[in-house]
């Protein structure tokens, strides 16, 4: 039985320079298709080709390229977090909000590889 318990939903965080221009690119390459863009938050969203995966876009000024976070979706995201810090696993900083939207937490496996939980706050999840 494990710890915490995940949405079928899976975020791929990837960094880039402009999400405009990469929504374009993955919509007319691999023909995924814009869920939105978040202006004030920095970020995009794409639905893939697979049911319940997509890929976000956090726009950088320098990007990290190979810098890929798999973002787990979560009904409860502090519960979850209280449950993983009791089993010793480390957080990256506190809780993100962006209030109407999303709540985040970034946290790593045992060799250092980053991983986030996120939280619907749009009341609109799958």
């Amino acid at each position: 039985m494990s710890l915490i318990s995940v949405d079928q939903t899976i975020t791929i965080a990837m960094s880039v320079k402009d999400r405009n221009a990469s929504a374009k690119w993955y919509e007319d390459m691999l023909g995924f298709e814009l869920i939105y863009h978040a202006d004030e938050a920095g970020w995009s969203e794409m639905q893939t080709n697979t049911p319940g995966v997509t890929i976000g876009f956090g726009e950088h000024t320098k990007p990290v390229p190979g810098n890929c976070v798999p973002v787990f979706g979560i009904a409860d995201l502090d519960s979850a977090r209280q449950e993983l810090e009791q089993a010793d696993v480390k957080f990256d900083g506190d809780t993100g909000v962006v209030e109407g939207m999303v709540k985040t937490a970034t946290f790593y496996d045992p060799d250092g590889n980053a991983l986030m939980l996120a939280e619907d706050l749009t009341g609109v999840a799958p």
